[in-house]
């Protein structure tokens, strides 16, 4: 338990933005698990039309804090790889 005020603050906000972490990564992940979903398929177009949507929410996803740019810039380099395979 906290012992100062400023303390108990603290521990007030990081709970808040650790919820909001946890939503917008939870968002990042079904948006991507949908995608990977559709590559599974086989189905290039629907793979092709999902991209720029999943490409958007990675975005997001580092404007919010929740995942480093090196990180998403290679998620979303692998995601492209992916449609780019498809036959």
């Amino acid at each position: 338990m906290s012992n100062h005020k400023s303390a108990a603050k603290k521990a007030r906000r990081d709970a808040e933005v650790r919820l909001r972490n946890r939503s917008n990564r939870s968002t990042l992940k079904s948006a991507v698990k949908k995608f990977l979903a559709a590559i599974s398929t086989g189905n290039k177009a629907e793979a092709t039309a999902l991209l720029p949507k999943t490409l958007g929410v990675v975005d997001r996803a580092v404007r919010k804090g929740v995942v480093h740019k090196n990180a998403a810039d290679r998620a979303k380099s692998r995601l492209t790889l992916k449609v780019n395979a498809l036959a």
